[in-house]
């Protein structure tokens, strides 16, 4: 399939923003037309003014496959529902103050490592002075994201969301948790389940209180993973998934894999996966993330507990 850029000037894609968007190959043959046949036809709430939302996948390390599908099925679900705007951008120049107070909310898809600071390829061959400046601004950048999001914004994390930033201690706190491997691989057969009574909440309302089943990287968190300090949506059925994987650290069975929390005055949701690109077209899968994204841009008014 042509790239994302590629569908956007011809036409096929509409709502991304061209502006800094990589040109990427690698979106599976048909999936356009999947994604679209999976989306519902309206948002879950209709927006209180146009909301505009930045998809965030810039990455310091591995970099997962699946991003251009995820771009594209977070693009049509805003153009469909007509709930937002995408704007595409690994620019670390969209985390300026006067560029990130233009958007409603911020959704990390997948982004790994340090994505603040430079690229480990050209760190070594940076001056004193360069790492200095480059070392201002990741914490300049920092702060601009944490106030955005404290101040009453959006923030919605996907997949390797929780495998970046892991020197930053209030980001993991804010996303609950830190990537601690995936005993669980892509090719896995796994069961996830809806926190059990939470089947009506309407973030997770979608799954009608079954279990969902397929092939699906699932993630292991450590510290400061909290179940308890945020609104627990989906789990690992650990008593329907292979329990004698390789690499399983924890002796709790508690595997989270969908949450959402308030962060002062904002709000944050988070769902691990997306790392096979058939999610990014699950149609229940799709309904939960526009559930959540319209949550977190402050549109779907509905009750979370979590978070402080």
């Amino acid at each position: 399939m042509k790239n994302i850029l590629s569908c956007l000037l011809s036409g096929a894609v509409t709502g991304l923003t061209i502006a800094q968007c990589p040109a990427e190959d690698g979106i599976p043959k048909g999936a356009l037309e999947k994604i679209i046949e999976s989306l519902p036809d309206k948002p879950y709430a209709k927006p209180v003014k146009p909301r505009k939302l930045l998809v965030f996948s810039k990455t310091n390390g591995f970099r997962h496959a699946s991003i251009p599908t995820g771009r594209l099925s977070l693009t049509e679900m805003g153009r469909k529902t007509g709930a937002f705007e995408t704007v595409i951008s690994d620019d670390i120049a969209e985390f300026e103050a006067d560029r990130l107070n233009t958007y409603d909310a911020v959704c990390f898809l997948s982004p790994t490592q340090n994505v603040f600071g430079p690229d480990k390829k050209a760190l070594p061959t940076m001056s004193a002075a360069e790492k200095a400046e480059a070392a201002t601004r990741e914490a300049r950048l920092k702060e601009n994201l944490m106030k955005f999001i404290k101040s009453g914004r959006g923030y919605i994390g996907i997949h390797a969301a929780t495998d970046c930033c892991q020197q930053w201690p209030e980001y993991g706190k804010m996303v609950n948790g830190y990537f601690d491997g995936h005993p669980w691989n892509a090719k896995c057969d796994v069961s996830v389940k809806v926190e059990p009574g939470q089947e009506k909440h309407p973030l997770v309302a979608m799954f009608e209180g079954k279990n969902v089943e397929f092939p699906e990287e699932i993630y292991q968190l450590k510290d400061p993973y909290d179940s308890k300090a945020v609104h627990m949506l989906l789990r690992l059925d650990t008593e329907k998934t292979d329990m004698k994987r390789v690499g399983i650290k924890r002796t709790d069975n508690d595997f989270g894999i969908a949450w959402a929390r308030h962060w002062e005055k904002g709000r944050v949701f988070y769902c691990s996966l997306g790392h096979n690109h058939e999610i990014y077209w699950n149609p229940k899968v799709v309904r939960h993330y526009l559930a959540g994204i319209q949550w977190a841009l402050g549109d779907y008014k509905v009750e979370v507990n979590g978070g402080k």
